[in-house]
């Protein structure tokens, strides 16, 4: 039976909600957290999500991973303070877009595609915006030929901030 989800409050009327959805207002600090009860596959994976903004120029994290532990190590994926989309480990983060992410009325296809067992290197990391892959970057870092990224692993995932992986960092909550 498909279900109509919405988190947040605010003024949405019936024709506004998509079924299967999920609507994050900022101020009301929502999140979805799962923690795997064993390792997947860290070194190949895609991560896909249909994403319309409703806040700009500031941090908005869409799924992350952390460790836990004090040298901890997290894995974003992000829109950044400048719009920008960023993937990566905290830090250096391995991806930053040049292109920017203004527009709030738009519905945005991100699709990142990690698969570290590629020889070449800058094909470890891909990231698609409705179906076009992004080849310009302000940042490019490549992760180790075959290495495990902290996606997958057995720790605490979140879709809609960081600050729920650490509490004792800042709150970066999705809108």
């Amino acid at each position: 039976v498909a279900k109509k989800i919405l988190m947040g409050s605010g003024a949405v009327s019936d024709a506004d909600l998509i079924e299967q959805s999920l609507m994050f207002n900022n101020p009301d600090t929502p999140y979805l957290h799962r923690t795997p009860g064993s390792a997947g596959n860290q070194k190949t994976w895609t991560w896909s999500a249909w994403v319309k903004r409703g806040k700009i120029t500031s941090d908005a994290y869409l799924w992350s991973v952390y460790n836990g532990s004090t040298s901890g190590t997290y894995a974003n994926i992000y829109f950044t303070s400048s719009d920008t989309l960023a993937y990566g480990i905290w830090s250096p983060n391995q991806r930053v877009t040049n292109r920017v992410f203004r527009d709030t009325a738009a519905w945005y296809h991100i699709m990142v595609v990690l698969d570290t067992t590629q020889s070449t290197a800058n094909d470890r990391i891909k990231i698609y915006i409705n179906g076009v892959q992004e080849t310009s970057f302000s940042t490019t870092n490549n992760p180790d030929e075959d290495s495990d990224e902290p996606f997958n692993a057995a720790q605490k995932h979140v879709f809609g901030d960081v600050y729920a992986l650490d509490p004792g960092g800042t709150a970066r909550w999705f809108d």
